[in-house]
């Protein structure tokens, strides 16, 4: 038997505040599209905007639905439709930005695993890293420099 050992590293930021000004920029729109949300289930709203090569800023909310599984995180919403309207640009960065109706969230909220699985599509698809940031509503900020940071084993093509 042998030991595998699996290291990630994050760098952590107070608030927003100590983001750069276009990592801000990012964020504010995160946060704005996060109002756009539908969450009347779970009250649990999340705002995502993607940073493209060229320059575009495509953005996601999560769309709950009774059925539970049929609805989809705003990282997702996200992503798809950066694949679907620029399917030869790179992501460059993403931001994520979560929020309750019911209690303040003060604590950086990761993607789930759904997400972090679509997200690695990409960034293997791309062969370059995609930078990640998170947060809840307030407070700390966590940055990735990959997704591959946040989903050491993924499934991939490699994989068929």
């Amino acid at each position: 038997m042998k030991e595998i050992k699996i290291t990630t590293s994050f760098e952590g930021f107070s608030d927003r505040n100590e983001l750069s000004e276009d990592i801000q920029a990012l964020m504010n729109q995160a946060i704005e599209v996060r109002k756009n949300a539908y969450a009347p289930y779970s009250k649990f709203k999340v705002g995502a905007a993607i940073l493209l090569d060229n320059g575009k800023v495509v953005l996601g909310s999560n769309q709950e639905n009774a059925a539970y599984p049929s609805g989809l995180c705003a990282e997702r919403v996200a992503i798809f439709q950066a694949g679907a309207l620029y399917p030869d640009a790179k992501i460059l960065k993403i931001v994520v930005s979560a929020a309750s109706e019911t209690t303040q969230t003060n604590a950086p909220i990761p993607p789930c695993g759904s997400c972090r699985q679509s997200l690695s599509e990409y960034e293997n698809r791309q062969q370059t890293p995609i930078e990640i940031y998170f947060m809840g509503e307030v407070g700390e900020v966590y940055k990735s420099n990959s997704i591959e940071n946040l989903l050491p084993f993924s499934f991939s093509n490699k994989n068929l």
